[in-house]
């Protein structure tokens, strides 16, 4: 299993809001909002980088963008 985190990026896990959106009305009833965690899409993968091959923990955003400019 591969880390949390992008080898080539350095993306990691981000922090956001969850809204649910079921109650409204007067500020009594406002939605309740909890935290939740962003995780990236991180893959083990092996990459041909300068003549050689290296397995890296990668996400798949780098992953895609490595496949278009080879």
């Amino acid at each position: 299993m591969a880390s949390g985190a992008c080898d080539v990026c350095s993306k990691t896990t981000t922090f956001g809001r969850r809204i649910r959106h079921r109650h409204g009305g007067r500020w009594e009833r406002k939605a309740p909002k909890k935290s939740r965690k962003i995780k990236p899409n991180v893959n083990k993968q092996r990459v041909f980088i300068d003549g050689s091959w290296n397995r890296l923990n990668i996400c798949t955003r780098c992953l895609r963008t490595l496949s278009k400019s080879a």
